[in-house]
Parts: structure tokens; C-alpha cells; sequence
């Protein structure tokens, strides 16, 4: 199998720099196994199975599948009642890395480091990533403009070198990113991996409605934009008719309980349990409420592939993309 060695792929004992992003309701045992036998590491989110019990089938399928390294993204704020046991569960099951967004990864970090497991982090900005590195982080996720879901406001091409230049743990770059030549210039501005998410929903193993996977695969980044309707925090989505008529903008009864210190948390919850229902009701079936979580690199996507081919097309390029670079010349 192609090696391509970084910081990231000594830190996971893995062949490739690459990580399957969490994917809210679209990651799948499928393809995390896929991912990870291909020389990536394959990772859900929590949350992707309800009840806990569900979890916990997923978990056990996956390694019973794989002994190459897996992952799990754990929401790390207070509106995320299972993140314990989301974590026990992950633990028990030998999961390799955790993934941790929108909150304090403390006590992930913690726990995780005693059964010998990584912890990498979203982050959108240096002072987060700052915090997390001294509480013990193994790397941090570069969330930059272009992503799908939560988006960062930074380009990737100035929050990818700004982090490396203060940080001393891995940077993965995530934000639009779907071909092996991204991969290579995230690397060559100093990420150890990359971080891939909306190429794999065009997958076959994704369980999602194939308008969905259709609507990726024809969709332009013009189509790519921003709303708090889904989870509070901006988040990238496909503007459908439906997204549309729903406006990006929280309503404003919604946006002053949000607001007010003694009711943003409930106001959180409330905004995350009704977000999530619209994906999950536009990610499994037909309806005519889509709400399609999204990044920019939609417009690079043109197929419906395996995820070990999307792999294996993604090293194709990196190489050729190496290869092609222009060598300089002395004058």
C-alpha cells in the first residue's frame, strides 16, 4: 500500500495522511472501514446513532471490520447530554482518535490519553487552538473557509502557515478539500493530514438519499452558503429552494433567547434539536425540506465513487500533482 509519512500518519501509525471527516447522519461503519483499510482513518460522529445503543452496535461492527486506526468526532458542549458515555463507549470499543468541535475538550483529552488514544480538535482561529494545545491536544483541525458544516472565516491558505508558525502539534487541514493536489499544497503550507469531508458523501457507501449525493455532485461552490438556522453557529449548507424559503438567519425570538445569559443554553439545545431533525430528515429520505450539509468542493466533485477509489484517485493526484511541480532554476 502507498506510504505517504507525516507527522499525522506516525502519530495514528497509519499509511496516509487523511482523515474521513465526521460526517452529521452521512458517516457510516461503511465507510469508516473503507477509509481506514484503504490507509486513512475512517471516523462518525457520536451522535450519527441514536439510541446509545446504537452506538455501541456501531462501534463493535467497525472493529470487528478494521484494526486499522478509527475515529469518532464527540461534541464537546453542554447541549451534547451523551458525550460521556459516548466517550466510555469509544474507549471500551479501542477507538484510535477523537475528534472533538463547539466546546471544552478537557476532559476528552484526559481520558483518552490514559488509554493511549489521540485527541485532535476544531479550530477556527489561533486562540483556540492555543488553548487546546496547552490542555494536552495531539493536533488541531484547521477549519477554514470552504468547509462543509461549521466553517471557519479564514482561508486555508493563511490559517494553515499562521498555525504552523505558533503551534508545535500537527495541523490538519480541513476546508474544501477534494483532490490529491489540495492535498499536496495543504502540505506544502504545513499541515501533516488533511481532513476530507464532503468528497466522501458522493460515495456508494454513504446512507444517504441519492438526491443528496446528486445534488453534490451538481452543485457549484457558488451554491455553498451560510445559515444559523441549523445549528446556531454558521454552518455551510446546498441553497435548495427549500433553504431558501427557511432564510440563513435564526428567527428573532430564537436569536435574543440565544443572546441572554440565563437562556442561551436552553436556546442552544433547542436550536441543535431542531437542526438536527431537518438533516436528518433531508440526509434518509425524500422531501422536498432539504437542508444538505456542504462544502465549497462541490464544485471539484463530478462522480459517485467507492471511498477506497475516492483513496485511492486522491493519492493518484497527489502524486501527479508533486511530480508536476515546477523545479526551480537557478538564473
Amino acid at each position: 500500500m502507498r506510504t505517504i509519512q507525516t507527522d499525522f500518519t506516525k502519530l495514528m501509525n497509519c499509511q496516509l495522511p487523511l482523515i474521513g471527516a465526521p460526517m452529521f447522519l452521512v458517516s457510516n461503519v461503511e465507510m469508516v472501514v473503507a477509509i481506514s483499510e484503504a490507509g486513512g482513518v475512517g471516523s462518525f460522529p457520536a451522535l450519527n446513532y441514536r439510541p446509545i445503543e446504537k452506538y455501541r452496535e456501531a462501534l463493535d461492527e467497525i472493529r470487528k471490520r478494521t484494526s486499522k486506526p478509527i475515529g469518532v468526532n464527540i461534541i464537546v458542549n453542554k447541549s451534547n447530554l451523551r458525550q460521556k458515555e459516548d466517550l466510555k463507549h469509544a474507549l471500551e470499543t479501542g477507538v484510535n482518535l477523537f475528534i472533538t468541535s463547539l466546546g471544552n475538550p478537557g476532559e476528552v483529552i484526559k481520558e483518552a490519553h490514559k488509554n493511549g488514544a489521540k485527541v485532535v480538535c476544531d479550530v477556527t482561529n489561533l486562540n483556540h487552538a492555543l488553548k487546546v494545545q496547552d490542555q494536552g491536544a495531539d493536533g488541531v483541525v484547521a477549519v477554514g473557509s470552504g468547509a462543509g458544516g461549521h466553517a471557519g472565516p479564514i482561508s486555508p491558505l493563511v490559517l494553515i502557515p499562521w498555525l504552523k508558525e505558533k503551534l508545535s502539534i500537527p495541523i490538519i487541514a480541513a476546508g474544501g478539500i477534494a483532490t490529491g493536489s489540495q492535498m499536496a499544497s495543504a502540505l506544502a503550507l504545513g499541515a501533516s493530514a488533511v481532513h476530507v469531508g464532503t468528497r466522501f458523501i458522493a460515495s456508494t457507501e454513504a446512507g444517504v438519499e441519492k438526491s443528496y449525493k446528486d445534488a453534490v455532485v451538481n452543485s457549484s461552490p457558488e451554491d455553498i452558503v451560510m445559515t444559523t438556522r441549523v445549528s446556531g453557529t454558521p454552518a455551510a449548507v446546498i441553497n435548495t429552494p427549500y433553504v431558501q424559503k427557511l432564510g440563513l438567519d435564526l428567527p428573532i425570538p430564537l436569536k435574543l433567547l440565544k443572546e441572554h445569559p440565563k437562556t442561551k443554553r436552553y436556546a442552544d439545545m433547542l436550536i441543535h434539536f431542531m437542526g438536527m431533525k431537518q438533516l436528518e430528515e433531508a440526509a434518509t429520505k425524500p422531501s422536498w425540506k432539504t437542508v444538505w450539509s456542504a462544502g465549497q468542493s462541490v464544485g471539484l466533485i463530478n462522480e459517485i465513487l467507492p471511498c477506497r477509489e475516492i483513496v485511492e484517485k486522491l493519492v493518484r493526484e497527489y502524486d501527479a500533482a508533486v511530480q508536476n511541480l515546477p523545479l526551480a532554476k537557478e538564473l
